[in-house]
């Protein structure tokens, strides 16, 4: 069965993402969730707060594939 994480996990989690310097991968993984989900939150909540261009960039440089 799937684990349900509530709101405020998931704004926690995207802000470490976008804030720690840590990968997408290593965010996910220190939480325990999927790449794919983190990156789902990611979208969904900077859809909602409509991402300030630095962090805007931020999410660019820890897509996947993208090499610093």
């Amino acid at each position: 069965m799937a684990a349900t994480h509530g709101d405020e996990f998931k704004r926690d989690a995207v802000r470490n993402a976008l804030t720690s310097g840590l990968t997408r991968r290593q965010v996910a993984s220190d939480l325990w969730v999927g790449l794919s989900t983190l990156g789902k939150w990611i979208r969904a909540i900077s859809d909602e707060a409509k991402v300030p261009d630095r962090d805007a960039d931020l999410l660019r440089e820890n897509e996947p594939g993208r090499h610093h």
